[in-house]
Parts: structure tokens; C-alpha cells; sequence
């Protein structure tokens, strides 16, 4: 089994019954949570202005699949949960699924990157993924407690009540 975490977000609708039902979907087979973050309100990063906050929470699972086969889990729980790619970057989503970390690999195809190309920059990445895996070690950069602390601040994140 190979450990692997997964950012979510949501800023449309019912935000924190779609992350439950998310991590629930992700949740089945050869895949299993075994760590689930505290939920995030976070400010909206690019994308466009007036959008409403997002719901972010970072989860652990212990997975049989390769890094090609969850991200097409991801993919299938975004759809499944009324995900639309309307071609707006970084716009308004019923849910948002990245595969952030994938026990040490390296990828870099068209539609897939591993390690997140961009979780050195997202403090609504790093708050969650430090709140449970602080040592996780992002390939090529260091360990996420130490790209948090040098990200330096982590203003737009604040914790929800769950």
C-alpha cells in the first residue's frame, strides 16, 4: 500500500457535506482515509474576483493504486459530485480534488503532476497537510512543516468549525 494525500476544495453549495461526501467516495476498495485534516475557509486564489471562499481539507489515504489510478479516482468523484469544467482557471467549483503527494514519486505528464506543481505556494495546501503530516517530505523542495514555515504567513486561511 503506498501513502498518498489529497487536497479538496469546495466554494459552491452545501461546501462541507460535498467535502464529507468526497472523502466518503475516495473511500472505498483498495483506498482507505486513514487521516483526514480540520476544515479550512479560505479566501479564493486567482480565478475570478467575487467568487465566494473555499472549504479546503487535506486527507491521507493508504491506497493499492498507481498515481495514475487515484487521480482518475479524483477525476470520477469531481464528476460524480457535479464538478463542470467550464474552462474558468481557478473559478467557482462544486468540488476540487488534487492528488498533492504520492509516496515520493515524480510525475510529470500533460493532465498530472507529482508532486502538486504548485503546493509550495498555496497556504490552503500546507495549513491542512502540516496539521497531519508535518514531516511528509514534498520531493525536490523539503518537508511540509518547513515550506509552510517558509511560505510565511498564512493569511486568507482560517479554521472552520467543523
Amino acid at each position: 500500500m503506498t501513502r498518498a494525500y489529497i487536497g479538496l476544495g469546495s466554494n459552491l453549495g452545501d461546501r462541507q457535506a460535498t467535502l464529507a461526501a468526497a472523502v466518503e467516495s475516495l473511500d472505498w476498495g483498495d483506498t482507505r482515509v486513514v487521516a483526514r485534516s480540520s476544515l479550512y475557509e479560505t479566501d479564493p486564489v486567482g480565478g475570478p474576483p467575487d467568487q465566494p471562499a473555499f472549504l479546503n481539507q487535506v486527507i491521507a489515504v493508504e491506497t493499492g493504486l498507481d498515481a495514475r489510478g487515484l487521480f482518475e479516482r479524483c477525476i470520477a468523484v469531481e464528476v460524480a459530485l457535479g464538478r463542470e469544467r467550464d474552462g474558468v482557471r481557478w473559478g467557482p467549483r462544486t468540488i476540487d480534488l488534487d492528488l498533492l503527494l504520492f509516496d515520493g514519486v515524480v510525475l510529470r505528464e500533460d493532465d498530472l503532476e507529482v508532486p502538486h506543481p504548485r503546493i509550495a505556494e498555496r497556504a490552503f495546501v500546507l495549513v491542512p497537510l502540516a496539521e497531519i503530516a508535518p514531516d511528509a517530505m514534498v520531493p525536490g523542495a523539503g518537508a511540509v512543516a518547513e515550506l509552510l514555515h517558509r511560505l510565511g504567513g498564512v493569511s486568507g486561511v482560517r479554521r472552520a468549525l467543523d
